[in-house]
């Protein structure tokens, strides 16, 4: 009996060991899916309801130096009140603004119009498609998932492209002071505690992302691992 002791005793304790190292190193992942379908439904409610979305367009000193010619899109002067705005339109020309997924990434086509009053010149108004990439980031500190925006390109009707570079930079400038970065999904609000009585609980912490595109359907991965509440 006692050699049986002897012999259960360490081979408990090595079974709790064993099973203490495998819940420390416990790892989950979280499937989030959107498709391309859901942010067109998302934006035909928005601009039903509220119609174009507006925001001003950031200082930005470099684009004072340019003559309205290098800019392309016209020499009319202004009103007393010029708004520097642009306008994100539901759709221009063949460009419908919205959200799609092209090999492993997000992009985002925006249609959009807007006005700018360049120096001794007065309102001009401009009007064009830009092409957009949307990055995925991981904010771990604040457990977030969340996106950047980043102009590619410009192209200003009318204008054979000219001055779209200058309304790039206004457009990524106001975007990076105004909207990014874009909060997607705050991911400790899909997380769980598992109470244990008497004992600290376990809850989820996420500690990365990862993203696969298929077809028109953008799958969002995120890691979790259980630790100590």
């Amino acid at each position: 009996m006692r050699v049986q002791k002897l012999f259960v005793v360490p081979f408990f304790l090595g079974l709790l060991f064993m099973f203490a190292v495998s819940a420390n190193a416990q790892r989950a992942e979280i499937k989030i899916e959107f498709n391309e379908q859901f942010f067109d439904a998302l934006l035909d409610a928005v601009f039903q309801t509220t119609g174009p979305i507006e925001f001003s367009l950031a200082e930005n000193r470099r684009e004072d130096t340019l003559s309205p010619q290098a800019i392309g899109i016209g020499t009319a002067f202004a009103p007393p009140a010029c708004g520097r705005a642009i306008r994100v339109l539901r759709e221009s020309g063949n460009v419908r603004t919205g959200v799609r997924f092209r090999e492993n990434r997000i992009v985002a086509p925006l249609a959009f119009a807007g006005t700018y009053d360049p120096p001794l010149v007065g309102c001009v108004d401009f009007a064009g498609t830009a092409d957009t990439l949307v990055d995925l980031q991981f904010d771990e500190a604040n457990q977030r998932l969340i996106a950047y925006a980043r102009v590619t390109n410009v192209s200003l009707n009318g204008t054979g492209g000219l001055g779209g570079s200058l309304v790039a930079r206004m457009v990524q400038s106001s975007i990076d002071k105004k909207i990014n970065p874009i909060e997607i999904v705050t991911l400790d609000k899909m997380s769980f505690v598992v109470p244990i009585q008497n004992k600290p609980g376990i809850r989820m912490k996420a500690t990365g992302i990862r993203q696969v595109v298929t077809g028109n359907t953008l799958s969002v991965f995120v890691a979790y691992e259980f630790v100590k509440a």
